[in-house]
């Protein structure tokens, strides 16, 4: 039998009770990893543990509010130390700017960009003692392309690409790869709802002509975590059917 990719690891996934990151966590749980789960809501999180299991992995739910530093802190102490940390949590405001409200702006900071920084803040000191650890980010299309209604998402995308490339740098020599993934239009429950009938019409823009789907976005993870991507760091991976090359 096939040595699984991941075998022996630890991750931990944020976000993880929908989408991209559910479907990331049962990816790494298929490859070998023990994953972590966390999310707001305990209903979907042991939905998504019992995803992992079904698939054959191994999974737990750990439930916290990724804007409050101490649920963080907690949640770091209880996971202990990880090999992969996958920053997925994330939020949106679909509001245009003269309109915007400042705690919103501020919410789609703090869950997008702060929690990010505050989780590696948390979990890299381990990594650091142990010589070795990936970070995966999930960027966005959106931080080198505008779009309608989309100014605070995309900023906060692109702080992540820019985190990632100074993390990257910061933690390098001690042993630890971090890169982004940037996905395009993905077909997740939460994409659906703010977009509705005018999704599909995306299609026509997309070079690939179809939209895409978590668990493509999954596998890029997967490779970027993986021992097949040991000389990759500071890479923002664009998994997004081309449309940020037209």
């Amino acid at each position: 039998m096939a040595t699984k990719e991941l075998e022996g690891k630890k991750a931990l996934v944020t976000g993880a009770t929908s989408g991209i990151g559910r479907a990331t966590s049962v990816r790494l749980a298929q490859e070998g990893a023990t994953v972590y789960v966390t999310g707001r809501r305990a209903d979907l999180g042991k939905e998504t543990v019992a995803l992992i299991e079904q698939a054959g992995g191994t999974g737990h739910f750990i439930a916290a509010d990724v804007t409050k530093l101490d649920d963080i802190t907690r949640l770091a102490h209880e996971v202990g130390d990880v090999d992969i940390l996958v920053n997925n949590a994330a939020t949106t405001s679909h509001t245009p700017v003269p309109e915007q409200d400042p705690a919103i702006y501020q919410q789609v900071f703090d869950v997008n960009v702060r929690a990010a920084y505050f989780f590696v803040a948390a979990l890299a000191p381990q990594m650091v003692a142990r010589g070795s650890g990936t970070i995966v980010n999930i960027s966005s299309g959106g931080a080198v392309i505008g779009a309608p209604l989309g100014a605070v998402y995309n900023a906060t995308k692109g702080a992540i690409d820019s985190l990632t490339r100074a993390l990257a740098v910061e933690f390098g020599p001690q042993g630890i790869r971090v890169n982004a993934v940037a996905p395009g239009a993905i077909r997740t429950e939460k994409a659906l709802d703010l977009m509705g009938e005018t999704f599909e019409q995306l299609v026509p823009t997309l070079p690939l002509r179809r939209i895409g789907e978590p668990e493509e976005i999954a596998e890029a993870v997967l490779f970027l975590a993986s021992d097949r991507a040991t000389y990759i760091t500071g890479s923002i991976l664009r998994v997004d059917g081309g449309v940020t090359v037209v």
